[in-house]
């Protein structure tokens, strides 16, 4: 079996106000999803998350890292 692309930087913090993952940039309810998305769909999402990140992060070019 392939493995399935993802976005996933294994930082999993949701932005309070925006519901947001500040690793990934996804809603709790996509990263559920994402393994019944078709590829086309996980490639149309992740082609979003730098606008989203953009919107919760104070320096996106910098994502958030695990201590």
């Amino acid at each position: 079996m392939a493995a399935i692309e993802t976005p996933c930087t294994k930082v999993c913090i949701i932005h309070a106000e925006k519901g947001l993952c500040l690793g990934c940039g996804r809603s709790l309810r996509e990263i559920a999803a994402w393994s019944s998305l078709s590829g086309q769909d996980r490639s149309r999402l992740m082609a979003d998350l730098p606008r989203r990140l953009a919107t919760v992060l104070p320096n996106p070019a910098q994502p958030l890292r695990a201590s």
